[in-house]
């Protein structure tokens, strides 16, 4: 089968967090499968570029990509030539694979391979949740919902990765199909901690994009009240401004002498999730949650609100807490999880396992090959 994937980004433009780590291992998935892939991405990393030639064609372990140059350095990645190879090449694949929504290179995207007649799946990875239409541009966003996005959606199937996220598209779209399959996520060969006790004062991590939805501000309120002596590593980029914003109320809480920040990381994530004994997510909203897959793979126990995506998974496997988004229950939750020592321990030395069992590589791959293969109707 000949599968193109499109994304604004791709690796190693990390920045971007999740999507574009989980675009590239599903592509690079597909091809140890046997299938030819190509990827149509832009040079976009953050406000910079990638030092990859614009509009050349590359093997980036063992998947075709061509890196097109954006005309806008922001989040709307505006790519014409990127558009017009689409337009020209479309119909030589079997299905077109479009991963996000708000950005031109997406939605254009989307119009050109449905003008053409190409079967198109489309991953919205958390654009389309309630938290999105109320955030940035919101207006700009209903608007083009109402009037466009929608019917192009509807004449898609859609790709969703949470039973969550499920939920909240069914009462905005109507599409040919869903599919809920889970993410792929690259892990390293599995280890298995030799070490369970709780460090002291108790190691806490948060390991993601540094953005508002994320609930930083929460979880600083929730440490100024912790009972427990704690320390606080943050691995993560983001808006420089909004990062001194953090900075300045980590100050204001009086606890800003027990927060390290580490700045974006990616070659020693895995060794980072390791160190610590708790990951802790406190997102507003999050369609899935690689990191929570990262992080239990580790056998570092995590904590993440009841927003994120795997919310359900972590609960029903007893594979950390879950907290409703409120600052008091984020507190007990911490404290809560400190003091279940032997829960701690369980999950230290199981959660590879666990992970390997309900993620596993396998599985992942023959439900995305269904799903193509029902979209294009060589079921």
């Amino acid at each position: 089968m000949k599968i193109l994937q499109i994304n604004a980004s791709y690796k190693p433009a990390y920045i971007y967090g999740g999507p574009t780590m989980s675009v590239s291992a599903l592509s690079e998935q597909l091809v140890k499968a046997g299938h030819t892939v190509s990827v149509f991405t832009t040079t976009a990393n953050g406000k910079h570029e990638l030092d990859i030639e614009p509009d050349a064609t590359v093997l980036v372990n063992g998947v075709e990509v061509t890196y097109f140059e954006r005309r806008t350095k922001d989040h709307s990645h505006f790519s014409p030539k990127l558009l017009s190879a689409l337009a020209k090449r479309v119909n030589t694949f079997d299905v077109v694979h479009i991963h996000a929504w708000w950005n031109l290179v997406s939605v254009l995207s989307c119009v050109v391979a449905l003008s053409k007649g190409a079967k198109v799946v489309v991953s919205p990875r958390g654009t389309l949740s309630s938290y999105s239409f109320q955030h940035k541009s919101s207006f700009v966003k209903k608007a083009f919902h109402a009037l466009i996005g929608k019917k192009l959606l509807n004449k898609c199937a859609v790709h969703l990765t949470a039973n969550s996220e499920q939920e909240e598209l069914y009462r905005l779209i109507h599409p040919k199909q869903f599919y809920n399959i889970a993410n792929f996520i690259d892990l390293p060969e599995a280890q298995y901690a030799s070490d369970t006790s709780i460090h002291s004062p108790v190691k806490l991590l948060f390991l993601s994009r540094i953005d508002e939805k994320k609930g930083l501000d929460l979880l600083f309120d929730a440490l100024a009240l912790l009972t427990i002596d704690w320390n606080l590593s943050i691995a993560g980029d983001g808006n420089p401004k909004y990062i001194e914003h953090l900075q300045s109320l980590a100050q204001a809480r009086q606890i800003h002498q027990h927060i390290t920040w580490l700045g974006f990381r990616q070659n020693d994530k895995f060794d980072i999730y390791q160190e610590h004994d708790l990951f802790v997510l406190p997102s507003h909203n999050e369609n899935f949650g690689n990191v929570v897959i990262e992080s239990l793979s580790m056998g570092t126990p995590v904590i993440i609100s009841k927003h994120v995506g795997l919310a359900a998974f972590v609960a029903e496997q007893d594979a950390g807490w879950v907290f409703d988004l409120d600052h008091l229950a984020l507190k007990d939750a911490i404290e809560t999880a400190v003091n279940q020592k032997e829960k701690m321990e369980r999950i230290r030395k199981h959660g590879r396992k666990l992970i390997d069992q309900h993620f596993s590589k396998q599985v992942l791959i023959n439900s995305y090959i269904k799903m193509y293969k029902q979209v294009t109707g060589h079921d």
